[in-house]
């Protein structure tokens, strides 16, 4: 069965709340497996002995300590103990003996569960591992299945058609009958694991067209898991977007915005969000102390855009516009500018320090494609979504007003 329109937007709208807490859950499960497996490269984990007894695959927690500092994941001891933590309250960890529930900066020995195969599998766990699984299956074979594709006038990048992902569901024994994978494919959507390009369609076994919107090969940061996302979800799709995050523990922070007469304005505010649930991260205004004396202000809060302008018009042969193609590599903290607005959405500011400006991205362009994936047709949220799930690197097009 096929939803359109307003059932589907009821679908999306109950599931976002629902989104929230499985999306951070899957932050939880993919940075923890990434840092497991990175400590067994690095021989951090290991077999240990301890009163005449052997503990396989284990760690101790002050040369943890010790080795997320030096690899810079943690600024300090008690920011690695908050991080460890974190790991240890999802059951992504736990002493050898189950003697703590604290993590503490000593010569204790700790285990993650996947190593000792104690990991409490329930129901929400699975699904993101299985979806884990079949992405890293997909990426690492030979196969016809991701393809540059159209749909409703559209064309994107390592798109799946459904029927022919349900067969191969069925040809690598992933399930066995086509129901159950469709039913699949309804959980690694409602999971935010996999999306319809467009966002209009649950999944269904047919002709509709989806894409991976979670990268799990995306290298997460530690700190990552200490920032609290808001669960809030916007009512305008006008609202700004800060791809530029950094590490917040509260209080006043400033940015920079340009605007279209690149008179440089100063901003100062809270931390804030302007993201759904489903985007996969709040929006934070870049830090610079040294402008943290100005009086406080909202960052461009009215549209840089003089008349907005339709897709069909950015596209006309011999019109106005024309296009440029930007490759951003993101810093510590994110890429600098922010998303604004819906199909097209456009560009509402760029940090002067950022890499987006470095790269000479500006205020008032429209974009046309990330990564290759045409969105003149989405609003602000999805494309912050394939910015913030995809490789530290962009390319994004846009189209600039000659």
């Amino acid at each position: 069965m096929v939803l359109e329109g307003r059932e589907m937007d009821g679908i999306g709208h109950t599931m976002q709340k629902k989104a929230a807490e499985l999306e951070r859950l899957a932050e939880v499960l993919v940075t923890g497996e990434q840092l497991r497996l990175r400590l067994h490269e690095a021989k951090v984990i290991k077999d240990r002995r301890h009163h005449l007894r052997t503990y396989p695959n284990c760690f101790v927690a002050k040369e943890l300590i010790d080795w997320l500092i030096e690899h810079k994941e943690a600024s300090d001891r008690d920011t690695a103990i908050k991080i460890m933590q974190k790991l240890l309250d999802q059951s992504i960890i736990h002493h050898v003996c189950d003697e703590h529930r604290e993590f503490k900066d000593l010569k204790l020995f700790y285990r993650f569960r996947k190593d000792d195969g104690t990991f409490p599998l329930d129901s929400e766990a699975k699904v993101f591992m299985r979806g884990q699984r079949i992405y890293e299956k997909l990426m690492n074979t030979e196969n016809s299945l991701l393809q540059t594709r159209e749909e409703e006038g559209g064309t994107f990048e390592r798109a799946l058609l459904a029927s022919e992902f349900i067969d191969w569901l069925l040809q690598e024994g992933e399930m066995a009958t086509r129901e159950e994978a469709e039913r699949l494919g309804r959980r690694l959507l409602e999971h935010g694991i996999i999306q319809h390009v467009t966002n209009k369609h649950h999944f269904a076994d047919g002709p509709l067209l989806y894409q991976f919107r979670m990268n799990f090969r995306r290298r997460r940061r530690l700190i990552e898991l200490l920032h609290e996302r808001s669960r809030c979800i916007p009512e305008s799709h006008d609202s700004p977007f800060c791809l530029r995050k950094q590490n917040s523990d509260g209080g006043n922070t400033s940015f920079l915005s340009v605007s279209p007469t690149k008179e440089i304005k100063v901003a100062v505010g809270v931390r804030r969000s302007s993201l759904s649930s489903s985007c996969g991260s709040s929006g934070y205004y870049s830090s610079s102390p040294t402008l943290s004396s100005s009086p406080p202000v909202l960052c461009n809060p009215k549209s840089v855009l003089k008349r907005q302008v339709s897709p069909e018009e950015l596209q006309t042969p011999g019109g106005p516009f024309i296009k440029k193609t930007f490759t951003i590599v993101g810093d510590a903290v994110g890429w600098g500018f922010v998303v604004r607005g819906s199909k097209p959405c456009h560009i509402q500011a760029v940090d002067p320090g950022g890499p987006a400006a470095a790269a000479g991205m500006k205020v008032c362009h429209f974009v046309v494609s990330v990564n290759g994936l045409n969105v003149l047709s989405h609003d602000y949220r999805t494309v912050s979504n394939l910015i913030l799930t995809g490789p530290r690197t962009i390319v994004m097009e846009v189209m600039e007003e000659a």
